[in-house]
């Protein structure tokens, strides 16, 4: 297994694809074929039965051994499953890709089903934060400065709405995602046709097993790699939000507004014994970017297929799309705990508050100023003076009242007590942040209600 799947990913996510839960898989597919094809072809039940003895029977460095000298993965398998069972009744009218993709088919289902769970719970952690802080007034910021006042609720609703986006493709998806089904070595099925006379039959039965409702009508020996693209795509866009969350505690903590949470054994650093990292949240984001990676790996295999199919594409989705589903994995795992542990540091909210106030409020006075006859542009010219001359004596250390200077500006027909009424509530500053929040709380409530 890879260095994600080993380090980053959950039990669960790598028992979807373990060597040896492939392979099981791969041997109940046989077997399930096989019971399907015993009357037509006088398959043995004795026979049947002694495959299922061995379907546990998995000795993956035997297998191994096979392959190195057959040079071929599959035969290597078939071989070892009929040695075990002694007998050869099992890949009847099937290549490599009957087995393989029908099979990867299944572990990508599976594996965004989990998905789906993990990112409801996500949803839910992500509207408990929005709720909680949906009146708490912190100051916004665009283009990494201050602006105008937000609510912390308000940027947790903003994470949760970009989530919810993706989260639909991804029930979008899991519905209309297909089974490759057994289509031979060049997508005609003759071979299963020529044992059994038609694959309609047996197609639509393994898809129901498998738990598939659609199954490819027209494919190649592969099935076409965009498919591959869209999977990874939409986890790609599921990482988004979580990794936008990321970033802004990051930044936040480097202001200490909040914190991602710090365990009371936790090092932040082997040099600087102070140091409090907000590590978890650099490991989201680094992790998005390998998942970006994986993605510019599959987009070059999507649309570059030979014919009916060749496997020049093998080796970049054995690697990509097993261990994109675990970045992803590792990804919300690790924002649920960021979740669970976080924390704010409400004296430094309001301090900044009272400090950014007076240059935010600028836009309010601007209103209020035209409210009282003061021309538009002649109030904003002033306003822009006064406060980049109090922000450079702030950046100085410099004593310099804001509302001072702008109640002393002829230009601004405001008074200082006016003034000071203008500023004196934070929470008039939030615009509808609230309510806005309050509709992305009640949208999770309804997105996650299949998942208690």
């Amino acid at each position: 297994m890879s260095v994600l799947s080993n380090r980053y990913a959950s039990k669960e996510m790598r028992e979807i694809w373990s060597p040896e839960n492939k392979i099981k898989a791969e041997r109940r597919l046989w077997i399930e074929v096989m019971r399907f094809q015993a009357k037509a072809l006088k398959i043995p039940t004795d026979a049947i039965a002694k495959y299922e003895a061995a379907l546990e029977k998995i000795d993956l460095a035997s297998i191994d051994e096979r392959e190195k000298k057959s040079r071929h993965d599959v035969k290597a398998r078939i071989d070892e499953f009929n040695a075990l069972a002694g007998h050869e009744y099992i890949h009847l009218g099937m290549t490599s890709r009957d087995l393989t993709e029908n099979i990867e088919a299944t572990q990508i289902l599976s594996a965004l089903k989990l998905i789906q769970e993990r990112t409801a719970s996500l949803l839910f952690r992500l509207g408990e934060k929005a709720e909680l802080y949906k009146a708490l007034p912190i100051v916004g910021r665009s283009h990494n400065v201050p602006a105008q006042l937000t609510t912390l609720g308000k940027k947790f609703a903003t994470i949760a709405e970009e989530l919810l986006f993706a989260f639909d493709r991804l029930i979008n998806l899991i519905e209309r995602y297909p089974l490759r089904g057994f289509k031979g070595p060049v997508g005609t099925s003759q071979d299963m046709r020529d044992l059994l006379g038609s694959a309609g039959e047996i197609e639509q039965e393994i898809a129901r097993s498998l738990g598939f409702n659609r199954t490819l009508d027209s494919t190649g020996q592969v099935y076409p790699r965009s498919f591959d693209f869209d999977v990874v795509s939409a986890l790609v866009q599921l990482s988004a939000a979580p990794a936008n969350l990321a970033t802004s505690i990051r930044l936040m903590a480097g202001l200490e507004l909040v914190s991602e949470g710090f365990a009371p054994n936790q090092v932040g650093s082997s040099a600087m014994p102070h140091k409090m990292n907000s590590r978890s949240c650099e490991r989201i984001n680094g992790l998005a970017v390998v998942l970006r990676g994986y993605l510019s790996m599959i987009s070059e295999v999507s649309g570059e297929q030979w014919n009916e199919g060749d496997v020049s594409d093998s080796v970049v989705r054995r690697v990509a799309i097993s261990d994109a589903f675990f970045a992803l994995d590792a990804i919300i795992e690790t924002t649920l705990t960021v979740l669970n542990e976080f924390g704010i540091f409400e004296a430094n909210i309001k301090r900044e508050i009272e400090e950014q106030l007076p240059f935010l409020a600028t836009t309010k006075i601007l209103m209020a100023a035209v409210k009282a006859g003061a021309g538009r542009e002649s109030a904003h010219e002033a306003l822009k003076e006064l406060s980049t001359k109090a922000l450079t004596a702030k950046r100085e250390s410099k004593t310099h009242s804001l509302l001072d200077a702008i109640a002393a500006d002829p230009r601004i027909p405001l008074d200082k007590s006016t003034l000071e009424v203008l500023v004196g509530n934070p929470i008039e500053f939030i615009g509808d942040a609230t309510s806005q929040t309050e509709r992305v709380v009640a949208r999770i409530g309804a997105a996650i209600k299949p998942f208690p």
